[in-house]
C-alpha cells in the first residue's frame, strides 16, 4: 500500500475523477487510469469502455463488479489491493458507501470538467 496516500481523506480532486473512500479506518483516494480500465474491461469479460460504462447505468452489475471496481480505482489511485483482500476489509458506511463510491467514480471519469461538482456529476 502506498504510505503518503494515507491522508488522502479530505483532498480528493473530483476534477481529477477522484474518490476518496475510508478502508479500515484509513482513508484512500481513488482513481481509473487507462491502465486500471483497461484490465476491469477484461476482468468483466467487457469489449469496450462505452460496454463497461453502460453496464453500471444499466445497473446489470453484481457485488463481485462492483469490488472490480473499486480495486481497480484503488489501483489507479497507487494503492496494491488484491479484490479478495478489499472484500474482507472494512468499508466506512457498508455496501452501500462501497457502491456509492464507485458510481462517483466512474461517472467523474468520464464527465467533462466543467459537469463535476465535489458530488456526483451534474
Amino acid at each position: 500500500m502506498q504510505e503518503g496516500a494515507k491522508t488522502a481523506g479530505g483532498f480528493e480532486n473530483p476534477w481529477q475523477g477522484e474518490v476518496s473512500l475510508v478502508i479500515n479506518d484509513v482513508p484512500h483516494r481513488l482513481r481509473l487510469t487507462l491502465g486500471a480500465l483497461a484490465r476491469l474491461e477484461t476482468h468483466l469479460g467487457e469489449e469496450n469502455l462505452l460496454d463497461l460504462v453502460r453496464r453500471f447505468e444499466e445497473r446489470r452489475f453484481s457485488a463481485r463488479d462492483i469490488l472490480a471496481l473499486l480495486t481497480a480505482g484503488l489501483e489507479g489511485g497507487g494503492y496494491d489491493y488484491a479484490t479478495e483482500d478489499l472484500a474482507r476489509a472494512d468499508i466506512a458506511g457498508g455496501p452501500l458507501a462501497a457502491a456509492r463510491a464507485g458510481a462517483t467514480l466512474l461517472a467523474r471519469s468520464f464527465a467533462l470538467p466543467e459537469t463535476v461538482t465535489s458530488g456526483l456529476v451534474e
